[in-house]
């Protein structure tokens, strides 16, 4: 059975499925394949993590458009909160092993379905596609990097951009840093936050493992470019190799810099010091849009945004996805949810609170007006830039390689490991990956 390694090149991977046992097959995803009946009204259990800041008022926005869309489903939350889900994910899979599956559940879109997959937990919902009319609403590239052996297993409700630096203005000025003309590379941006030091404040802050994760491969990708940071997955670029040490030195660097207070925080308590001019930069993806806007900070007034330094023209990729689980109660509730979440009214209400971009492509010009300036922005850089896939974010590797690359970066920045051990310990962890 070939892994889901990488999705990039925009080319489909194959995976050999076996039926479901039981009877049940994976078919369609048009016919109720579980342990459950159908019901064409009653409550919807959705799990999500989707539970504060703007992610939570995201969510409210969506269930409305869902419940006026669909009147005879009621929302049920079960949603878990925390580690940017993976208190979720621990949850999910306990009750996925015990055949009590909620209705749907959110998952990162790409490789982070594969352990789904391959133990047959989730249906093709393909036939969606046709039914919904995604094919023509989705980009050829998001169709692409959904599909797995011709079959598609979940639904997107939004694109998100993971290589975004977000920088306080008036830190960087004081530093005599020009906000408008970032670094181009990862050794000029280097040398900014040691001027933002010398100036007295915080150059960077960096959060827990899976933040920590995401600062890595921004690292990677601005100093390898796109065709090697993706041949990380297929083989073709080796984590052992000379390049990959340079990038982990770069890496180092910048985690020296950092405030080491927040390494075992959230995103968002180790992005409020950029926020409040205290830390000059912050690399995080773009739902981190919505605690400046309630904090009351302007794009590119109080606040700039851009691609890490070296990555520019590169949109690293994470999309979060919604599934129909083999055995759901509720399927006909399950794929109301589906619909919702993929139709131009839940993407647009859902998209324009969190942060993210709708993952449709077919808005009107008046539709893409009721979002923000970063967002139209990114929009725009999704249609034109090349795309990459995150492996913080499930969309590059399979969940087991994304929780061991997690654990190395975590002991790297405690200190607990160099240059050379960290970079073991990478390719320890993406061994799976040419299997």
């Amino acid at each position: 059975m070939k892994r889901i390694a990488a999705f990039a090149g925009f080319a489909a991977v194959s995976l050999m499925l076996a039926a479901c046992g039981g009877g049940a097959q994976q078919g369609s995803g048009t016919e109720n394949t579980g342990s459950g009946e159908s019901a064409a009204s009653g409550e919807v259990s959705v799990v999500t993590w989707w539970e504060a800041g703007s992610e939570k008022d995201g969510r409210d926005a969506l269930v409305k458009v869902f419940e006026e869309e669909h009147p005879d489903f009621m929302f049920k939350n079960a949603a878990v909160a925390g580690g940017g889900g993976s208190q979720a994910k621990q949850k999910l899979a306990a009750d996925l092993a015990a055949k009590n599956p909620p209705d749907t559940f959110q998952a990162h879109a790409g490789a982070e379905l594969t352990d789904y997959i391959d133990a047959m937990q989730i249906e093709d919902v393909s036939a969606l596609y046709d039914e919904f009319n995604l094919r023509d609403a989705f980009p050829d590239t998001l169709i692409d990097r959904l599909t797995v052996d011709g079959k598609i297993y979940s639904v997107p409700s939004n694109i998100h951009r993971a290589n975004v630096v977000w920088a306080n203005k008036a830190v960087l000025e004081e530093a005599g840093l020009d906000p408008a003309k970032p670094a181009t590379d990862i050794e000029g941006w280097i040398a900014d936050m040691e001027k933002v030091k010398a100036a007295g404040k915080v150059p960077i802050t960096v959060g827990m493992a899976w933040t920590q994760l995401e600062l890595l491969e921004s690292v990677l990708m601005a100093d390898l470019g796109a065709d090697a940071y993706n041949g990380l997955f297929d083989g073709s670029t080796d984590w052992a190799s000379a390049e990959v040490t340079k990038s982990l030195e770069h890496y180092s660097k910048i985690i020296d810099l950092a405030d080491k207070s927040y390494l075992n925080e959230d995103w968002e308590p180790a992005m409020n010091p950029v926020i409040t001019g205290e830390a000059a930069y912050n690399v995080m993806g773009d739902w981190a849009i919505a605690s400046f806007e309630a904090a009351g900070k302007k794009y590119n007034e109080d606040y700039v945004a851009f691609p890490v330094p070296g990555s520019d023209g590169i949109f690293d990729f994470l999309a979060d996805s919604f599934t129909l689980p083999v055995g759901a109660k509720n399927v006909d509730g399950a794929k109301a949810w589906l619909q919702t979440i993929s139709g131009k009214p839940g993407q647009i209400a859902f998209n324009t609170i969190k942060g993210s971009i709708p993952a449709r492509s077919d808005l009107t010009d008046d539709e893409v007006k009721q979002f923000g300036e970063y967002q139209q922005d990114a929009m725009k850089s999704f249609a034109e830039d090349t795309i990459v896939s995150s492996i913080a974010h499930g969309a590059a590797v399979p969940v087991a390689v994304s929780n061991d690359m997690n654990a190395a970066c975590a002991k790297f920045a405690q200190g607990a490991s160099d240059v050379a051990g960290f970079q073991a310990e990478l390719v320890k962890a993406a061994a799976p990956l040419s299997k």
